[in-house]
């Protein structure tokens, strides 16, 4: 019993780190810590305005149980902060959607936080032990600045970056779900 008990207990602690996001090596962590204080606003409002109707339409059916403010603010942020990090506003959505399902307040086993699921390790990585990775804003402004460095440590290799960013880099499932949701309700 007590084999099975440890057994058990050992197979809880290897799933919960390895579907974790990495700890980034030094320059990484000092990559993203610069990006991150950037002030980057090159945003057309037209597109913005267009783009987020569209969208909470979609975020609508997805998630019917979130207020029409919070879709509205989710959607803000991933515009905004997906534009500066220069990434696909769309695939933020479907990690938030695989990661979450767009609840601001989700913690995984391996202790990933909030929309975009955010180790707590990234705080101390980027010099802000005090921030709350359950805020919309910061989740998902660390998300989109990790996902970016992730994507460019992989040369653009989409499947690789999202593998990195989930903590499974070099299996297929969690790319192919990001994929799938992509396809299905975020890609324009």
């Amino acid at each position: 019993m007590l084999r099975l008990v440890l057994t058990t207990l050992v197979l809880i602690l290897w799933v919960a780190t390895a579907y974790a996001q990495e700890r980034p090596d030094e320059t990484f962590a000092a990559q993203l810590k610069q990006l991150m204080e950037q002030e980057n606003h090159f945003v057309d409002k037209y597109d913005a305005t267009v783009w987020m109707k569209d969208m909470e339409g979609r975020l609508k059916r997805r998630a019917p149980h979130i207020p029409a403010e919070e879709r509205l603010k989710i959607l803000s942020l991933v515009h905004r902060y997906a534009n500066e990090a220069q990434v696909d506003p769309q695939l933020v959505l479907a990690i938030m959607e695989v990661e979450s399902n767009f609840d601001r307040y989700a913690l995984s086993v391996a202790n990933a936080r909030g929309l975009m699921q955010i180790m707590p390790f990234w705080k101390k990585e980027i010099g802000h032990p005090d921030d709350s990775l359950f805020d919309m804003e910061t989740n998902i402004r660390y998300g989109c600045y990790i996902l970016k460095l992730y994507i460019d440590r992989e040369k653009n290799n989409l499947t690789y970056a999202l593998g990195r960013y989930n903590g499974s880099r070099g299996r297929a499932k969690y790319p192919n779900k990001v994929y799938a949701a992509l396809r299905k309700r975020w890609a324009l």
